[in-house]
Protein backbone atom coordinates (compact mmCIF):
# COMPACT_ATOMS: atom_id res chain seq x y z
CA UNK A 1 0.00 0.00 0.00
CA UNK A 2 1.36 3.40 -0.98
CA UNK A 3 1.63 6.22 1.52
CA UNK A 4 -1.20 8.45 0.38
CA UNK A 5 -3.04 8.86 3.69
CA UNK A 6 -3.32 12.63 3.37
CA UNK A 7 -5.06 12.40 -0.01
CA UNK A 8 -8.82 12.31 -0.42
CA UNK A 9 -11.05 11.14 -3.26
CA UNK A 10 -14.78 11.65 -3.70
CA UNK A 11 -16.61 9.14 -5.90
CA UNK A 12 -20.22 9.49 -7.02
CA UNK A 13 -22.19 6.40 -7.95
CA UNK A 14 -20.00 4.56 -5.47
CA UNK A 15 -22.43 1.92 -4.20
CA UNK A 16 -22.01 -0.54 -7.10
CA UNK A 17 -20.29 -1.30 -10.38
CA UNK A 18 -17.43 0.84 -11.64
CA UNK A 19 -17.87 3.42 -8.88
CA UNK A 20 -17.54 0.82 -6.14
CA UNK A 21 -14.58 -0.88 -7.84
CA UNK A 22 -12.89 2.52 -8.12
CA UNK A 23 -13.48 3.21 -4.43
CA UNK A 24 -11.80 -0.09 -3.58
CA UNK A 25 -8.87 0.71 -5.90
CA UNK A 26 -8.24 4.09 -4.24
CA UNK A 27 -8.63 2.54 -0.79
CA UNK A 28 -6.08 -0.12 -1.66
CA UNK A 29 -3.65 2.71 -2.46
CA UNK A 30 -4.22 4.29 0.94
CA UNK A 31 -6.58 7.15 0.09
CA UNK A 32 -9.40 8.52 2.22
CA UNK A 33 -12.58 7.67 0.28
CA UNK A 34 -15.87 9.57 0.33
CA UNK A 35 -18.67 7.55 -1.22
CA UNK A 36 -21.73 9.24 -2.71
CA UNK A 37 -24.89 7.42 -3.82
CA UNK A 38 -28.59 7.37 -2.98
CA UNK A 39 -29.06 3.98 -1.33
CA UNK A 40 -27.86 3.61 2.26
CA UNK A 41 -27.65 -0.18 1.96
CA UNK A 42 -25.29 -0.06 -1.01
CA UNK A 43 -23.21 2.72 0.50
CA UNK A 44 -22.61 0.82 3.71
CA UNK A 45 -21.59 -2.30 1.82
CA UNK A 46 -19.16 -0.25 -0.29
CA UNK A 47 -17.76 1.41 2.84
CA UNK A 48 -17.05 -2.03 4.31
CA UNK A 49 -15.07 -2.89 1.17
CA UNK A 50 -13.07 0.33 1.54
CA UNK A 51 -12.35 -0.22 5.23
CA UNK A 52 -11.30 -3.80 4.50
CA UNK A 53 -8.42 -2.25 2.55
CA UNK A 54 -7.33 -0.36 5.67
CA UNK A 55 -8.59 3.02 4.42
CA UNK A 56 -10.99 5.53 5.96
CA UNK A 57 -14.44 5.89 4.43
CA UNK A 58 -17.36 8.24 4.78
CA UNK A 59 -20.78 7.57 3.25
CA UNK A 60 -23.02 10.35 1.95
CA UNK A 61 -26.55 9.44 0.89
CA UNK A 62 -27.10 12.00 -1.86
CA UNK A 63 -29.00 12.20 -5.14
CA UNK A 64 -26.54 13.88 -7.50
CA UNK A 65 -29.48 15.51 -9.30
CA UNK A 66 -29.81 17.72 -6.19
CA UNK A 67 -27.09 20.37 -6.54
CA UNK A 68 -27.40 21.72 -2.99
CA UNK A 69 -27.09 18.21 -1.55
CA UNK A 70 -23.94 17.59 -3.59
CA UNK A 71 -22.43 20.89 -2.41
CA UNK A 72 -23.27 20.04 1.21
CA UNK A 73 -21.65 16.61 0.81
CA UNK A 74 -18.46 18.21 -0.48
CA UNK A 75 -18.40 20.51 2.55
CA UNK A 76 -18.71 17.50 4.85
CA UNK A 77 -15.75 15.85 3.16
CA UNK A 78 -13.66 18.99 3.44
CA UNK A 79 -14.63 19.41 7.11
CA UNK A 80 -13.52 15.86 7.84
CA UNK A 81 -10.31 15.59 5.81
CA UNK A 82 -9.41 19.19 5.00
CA UNK A 83 -9.35 18.97 1.20
CA UNK A 84 -10.51 17.12 -1.91
CA UNK A 85 -7.65 15.97 -4.12
CA UNK A 86 -9.60 13.97 -6.70
CA UNK A 87 -13.29 13.96 -7.60
CA UNK A 88 -14.59 11.09 -9.75
CA UNK A 89 -18.01 11.59 -11.36
CA UNK A 90 -19.43 8.13 -11.98
CA UNK A 91 -23.13 8.22 -11.06
CA UNK A 92 -25.42 7.29 -13.93
CA UNK A 93 -28.96 6.33 -14.86
CA UNK A 94 -30.22 4.90 -18.11
CA UNK A 95 -33.38 3.57 -19.73
CA UNK A 96 -33.51 0.74 -22.25
CA UNK A 97 -36.10 1.29 -24.95
CA UNK A 98 -36.84 3.03 -28.21
CA UNK A 99 -37.53 6.75 -28.35
CA UNK A 100 -41.16 5.86 -29.08
CA UNK A 101 -41.39 3.95 -25.79
CA UNK A 102 -39.90 6.63 -23.54
CA UNK A 103 -41.60 9.45 -21.65
CA UNK A 104 -40.49 13.06 -21.11
CA UNK A 105 -40.12 12.34 -17.39
CA UNK A 106 -37.70 9.50 -18.13
CA UNK A 107 -35.60 11.70 -20.39
CA UNK A 108 -35.55 14.41 -17.73
CA UNK A 109 -34.46 12.02 -14.99
CA UNK A 110 -31.62 10.46 -17.01
CA UNK A 111 -30.44 13.96 -17.92
CA UNK A 112 -30.59 15.14 -14.29
CA UNK A 113 -28.45 12.23 -13.07
CA UNK A 114 -26.12 11.36 -15.93
CA UNK A 115 -25.44 14.89 -17.16
CA UNK A 116 -26.39 17.42 -14.49
CA UNK A 117 -25.07 15.10 -11.78
CA UNK A 118 -21.65 15.50 -13.37
CA UNK A 119 -22.09 19.26 -13.56
CA UNK A 120 -23.04 19.42 -9.88
CA UNK A 121 -20.12 17.21 -8.87
CA UNK A 122 -17.69 19.27 -10.93
CA UNK A 123 -18.92 22.54 -9.45
CA UNK A 124 -18.64 21.12 -5.93
CA UNK A 125 -15.09 19.94 -6.62
CA UNK A 126 -14.11 23.31 -8.09
CA UNK A 127 -15.30 25.13 -4.96
CA UNK A 128 -12.64 23.31 -2.99
CA UNK A 129 -9.93 23.02 -5.62
CA UNK A 130 -9.95 26.67 -6.73
CA UNK A 131 -8.89 27.81 -3.28
CA UNK A 132 -5.69 25.72 -3.61
CA UNK A 133 -5.37 25.91 -7.41
CA UNK A 134 -4.83 22.16 -7.60
CA UNK A 135 -6.80 18.94 -7.91
CA UNK A 136 -8.10 16.54 -10.53
CA UNK A 137 -11.64 15.89 -11.76
CA UNK A 138 -12.22 12.61 -13.57
CA UNK A 139 -15.35 12.31 -15.71
CA UNK A 140 -16.32 8.69 -16.30
CA UNK A 141 -17.56 8.70 -19.87
CA UNK A 142 -18.24 6.12 -22.52
CA UNK A 143 -17.66 5.30 -26.15
CA UNK A 144 -21.31 6.39 -26.34
CA UNK A 145 -20.14 9.96 -25.71
CA UNK A 146 -18.94 9.87 -29.32
CA UNK A 147 -21.11 7.23 -30.97
CA UNK A 148 -24.76 6.92 -29.94
CA UNK A 149 -26.52 3.57 -30.21
CA UNK A 150 -30.19 2.58 -30.41
CA UNK A 151 -32.22 1.80 -27.26
CA UNK A 152 -30.24 4.23 -25.05
CA UNK A 153 -30.98 7.66 -26.53
CA UNK A 154 -31.26 9.45 -23.17
CA UNK A 155 -28.01 8.01 -21.82
CA UNK A 156 -26.08 8.66 -25.03
CA UNK A 157 -27.32 12.27 -25.16
CA UNK A 158 -26.25 12.81 -21.54
CA UNK A 159 -22.75 11.45 -22.21
CA UNK A 160 -22.44 13.70 -25.27
CA UNK A 161 -23.41 16.61 -23.01
CA UNK A 162 -20.80 15.69 -20.39
CA UNK A 163 -18.11 15.74 -23.05
CA UNK A 164 -19.22 19.17 -24.28
CA UNK A 165 -19.36 20.57 -20.76
CA UNK A 166 -15.93 19.16 -19.91
CA UNK A 167 -14.29 20.53 -23.08
CA UNK A 168 -15.76 23.95 -22.40
CA UNK A 169 -14.55 23.98 -18.79
CA UNK A 170 -11.11 22.76 -19.81
CA UNK A 171 -10.63 25.75 -22.12
CA UNK A 172 -11.70 28.10 -19.34
CA UNK A 173 -9.23 26.55 -16.89
CA UNK A 174 -6.44 26.87 -19.46
CA UNK A 175 -7.36 30.51 -19.95
CA UNK A 176 -7.17 31.05 -16.19
CA UNK A 177 -3.81 29.27 -16.05
CA UNK A 178 -5.39 27.00 -13.47
CA UNK A 179 -3.59 24.09 -11.88
CA UNK A 180 -6.81 22.04 -11.78
CA UNK A 181 -6.76 19.09 -14.19
CA UNK A 182 -9.65 17.50 -16.08
CA UNK A 183 -9.67 14.03 -17.58
CA UNK A 184 -12.55 12.25 -19.33
CA UNK A 185 -12.25 8.49 -19.48
CA UNK A 186 -14.31 6.79 -22.20
CA UNK A 187 -15.39 3.27 -21.23
CA UNK A 188 -16.38 0.13 -23.15
CA UNK A 189 -19.17 -2.21 -22.00
CA UNK A 190 -18.63 -3.21 -18.37
CA UNK A 191 -20.08 -6.05 -16.28
CA UNK A 192 -22.03 -4.04 -13.69
CA UNK A 193 -25.45 -4.51 -12.01
CA UNK A 194 -26.99 -1.68 -14.06
CA UNK A 195 -28.45 -4.16 -16.56
CA UNK A 196 -30.53 -5.77 -13.81
CA UNK A 197 -31.97 -2.61 -12.31
CA UNK A 198 -32.16 -0.01 -15.10
CA UNK A 199 -35.67 0.80 -16.34
CA UNK A 200 -36.34 -1.49 -19.29
CA UNK A 201 -39.12 -1.11 -21.87
CA UNK A 202 -37.99 -4.18 -23.81
CA UNK A 203 -39.48 -7.64 -23.54
CA UNK A 204 -36.14 -9.25 -22.73
CA UNK A 205 -33.42 -8.59 -20.16
CA UNK A 206 -30.84 -5.98 -21.07
CA UNK A 207 -27.21 -6.93 -21.58
CA UNK A 208 -23.98 -5.10 -22.51
CA UNK A 209 -22.83 -5.16 -26.11
CA UNK A 210 -19.94 -7.63 -26.27
CA UNK A 211 -17.06 -7.67 -25.56
CA UNK A 212 -17.56 -6.99 -21.86
CA UNK A 213 -14.90 -6.02 -19.28
CA UNK A 214 -14.72 -6.40 -15.51
CA UNK A 215 -15.07 -3.27 -13.32
CA UNK A 216 -11.72 -3.83 -11.59
CA UNK A 217 -9.86 -3.47 -14.89
CA UNK A 218 -11.65 -0.17 -15.49
CA UNK A 219 -10.99 1.02 -11.92
CA UNK A 220 -7.24 0.56 -12.36
CA UNK A 221 -7.29 2.81 -15.41
CA UNK A 222 -9.39 5.41 -13.59
CA UNK A 223 -6.87 5.48 -10.76
CA UNK A 224 -4.05 5.91 -13.26
CA UNK A 225 -5.98 8.72 -14.97
CA UNK A 226 -6.44 10.50 -11.65
CA UNK A 227 -2.72 10.43 -10.89
CA UNK A 228 -1.57 11.21 -14.43
CA UNK A 229 -4.47 13.02 -16.09
CA UNK A 230 -4.55 13.23 -19.86
CA UNK A 231 -7.16 15.13 -21.85
CA UNK A 232 -8.96 11.85 -22.54
CA UNK A 233 -8.33 8.16 -22.03
CA UNK A 234 -10.04 5.60 -24.27
CA UNK A 235 -10.32 2.25 -22.52
CA UNK A 236 -10.59 -0.95 -24.52
CA UNK A 237 -10.23 -1.71 -28.20
CA UNK A 238 -14.02 -1.50 -28.77
CA UNK A 239 -14.00 2.11 -27.52
CA UNK A 240 -11.15 3.09 -29.83
CA UNK A 241 -12.77 1.32 -32.78
CA UNK A 242 -16.18 2.92 -32.19
CA UNK A 243 -14.82 6.45 -31.86
CA UNK A 244 -12.53 6.23 -34.89
CA UNK A 245 -15.13 4.46 -37.04
CA UNK A 246 -17.69 7.12 -36.22
CA UNK A 247 -15.22 9.86 -37.17
CA UNK A 248 -14.53 8.25 -40.53
CA UNK A 249 -17.86 6.72 -41.59
CA UNK A 250 -20.80 7.66 -39.34
CA UNK A 251 -23.42 6.85 -41.97
CA UNK A 252 -22.13 3.31 -42.41
CA UNK A 253 -22.01 2.91 -38.64
CA UNK A 254 -25.66 4.01 -38.41
CA UNK A 255 -26.65 1.05 -40.55
CA UNK A 256 -24.33 -1.40 -38.82
CA UNK A 257 -25.72 -0.48 -35.41
CA UNK A 258 -29.29 -0.66 -36.68
CA UNK A 259 -28.55 -4.26 -37.65
CA UNK A 260 -26.59 -5.48 -34.61
CA UNK A 261 -26.99 -3.14 -31.60
CA UNK A 262 -30.68 -3.67 -30.89
CA UNK A 263 -30.32 -7.44 -30.73
CA UNK A 264 -26.90 -7.07 -29.09
CA UNK A 265 -28.39 -5.27 -26.06
CA UNK A 266 -30.97 -7.97 -25.32
CA UNK A 267 -30.36 -11.34 -23.74
CA UNK A 268 -32.43 -14.42 -24.51
CA UNK A 269 -34.08 -14.34 -21.07
CA UNK A 270 -37.49 -12.63 -20.80
CA UNK A 271 -37.85 -9.58 -18.57
CA UNK A 272 -39.48 -10.58 -15.25
CA UNK A 273 -42.88 -9.11 -14.52
CA UNK A 274 -43.07 -6.31 -11.94
CA UNK A 275 -39.29 -5.98 -11.90
CA UNK A 276 -38.15 -2.92 -9.81
CA UNK A 277 -35.91 -0.29 -11.36
CA UNK A 278 -33.70 2.45 -9.92
CA UNK A 279 -34.55 5.40 -12.15
CA UNK A 280 -36.50 7.45 -9.61
CA UNK A 281 -35.53 5.70 -6.37
CA UNK A 282 -32.82 3.22 -5.32
CA UNK A 283 -33.59 -0.48 -5.25
CA UNK A 284 -32.72 -2.84 -2.43
CA UNK A 285 -30.14 -5.53 -3.01
CA UNK A 286 -27.92 -6.00 -6.03
CA UNK A 287 -25.33 -3.52 -4.81
CA UNK A 288 -22.25 -5.33 -5.99
CA UNK A 289 -19.21 -4.60 -8.10
CA UNK A 290 -20.04 -7.22 -10.72
CA UNK A 291 -23.16 -7.82 -12.74
CA UNK A 292 -24.30 -11.20 -14.08
CA UNK A 293 -21.84 -11.51 -16.96
CA UNK A 294 -18.78 -12.91 -15.20
CA UNK A 295 -18.66 -15.89 -17.57
CA UNK A 296 -17.78 -13.65 -20.53
CA UNK A 297 -16.24 -10.52 -18.95
CA UNK A 298 -12.55 -9.89 -19.55
CA UNK A 299 -10.23 -9.05 -16.65
CA UNK A 300 -7.59 -7.23 -18.69
CA UNK A 301 -8.06 -4.11 -20.79
CA UNK A 302 -5.83 -1.77 -22.75
CA UNK A 303 -6.06 2.02 -22.70
CA UNK A 304 -5.08 4.75 -25.14
CA UNK A 305 -4.30 8.21 -23.82
CA UNK A 306 -5.07 11.22 -26.00
CA UNK A 307 -1.39 12.23 -26.03
CA UNK A 308 -0.41 8.81 -27.41
CA UNK A 309 -3.21 8.91 -29.96
CA UNK A 310 -2.15 12.37 -31.16
CA UNK A 311 1.41 11.11 -31.63
CA UNK A 312 0.35 8.14 -33.76
CA UNK A 313 -2.08 10.25 -35.80
CA UNK A 314 0.72 12.75 -36.44
CA UNK A 315 3.00 9.93 -37.56
CA UNK A 316 0.31 8.55 -39.87
CA UNK A 317 -0.35 12.01 -41.29
CA UNK A 318 3.37 12.48 -41.91
CA UNK A 319 3.65 9.11 -43.66
CA UNK A 320 0.61 9.95 -45.77
CA UNK A 321 2.16 13.26 -46.85
CA UNK A 322 5.42 11.52 -47.74
CA UNK A 323 3.53 8.91 -49.76
CA UNK A 324 1.53 11.55 -51.60
CA UNK A 325 4.66 13.55 -52.31
CA UNK A 326 6.52 10.51 -53.62
CA UNK A 327 3.54 9.46 -55.69
CA UNK A 328 3.24 12.90 -57.20
CA UNK A 329 6.87 12.86 -58.26
CA UNK A 330 6.45 9.49 -59.99
CA UNK A 331 3.39 10.68 -61.86
CA UNK A 332 5.11 13.72 -63.33
CA UNK A 333 6.11 13.21 -66.99
CA UNK A 334 9.90 13.31 -67.47
CA UNK A 335 11.20 16.32 -69.34
CA UNK A 336 11.59 15.79 -73.07
CA UNK A 337 15.07 15.63 -74.54
CA UNK A 338 16.07 17.84 -77.39
CA UNK A 339 15.63 14.92 -79.84
CA UNK A 340 12.04 14.28 -78.61
CA UNK A 341 10.83 17.84 -79.05
CA UNK A 342 8.68 18.36 -82.15
CA UNK A 343 10.16 20.39 -85.00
Amino acid sequence: MQSAKARTVVITGASAGVGRATAIEFAHRGWNVALIARGVEGLEAAAQDVRAQGAEAVTLSVDVADADAVFAAAEQVRARWGRIDVWVNCAMATVYGTVRDMTPAEYARVTQVTYLGYVHGTLAALRDMRSRNTGTIVQVGSALAYRAIPLQSAYCAAKFAVRGFTDSLRSELISERSGIRLCMVQLPAVNTPQFDWALNHMERRARPVAPVFQPEAIASELYRAALHPSREVWIGRPTVQAILANAMAPGILDRVLARIAIRGQQSLAPLPAHRPDNLFSPVSGGHAVHGTFDDEARSAVSAVRSSTLRFFLAVLAGLALVALSSGGKRLRAPPRTKRERPE
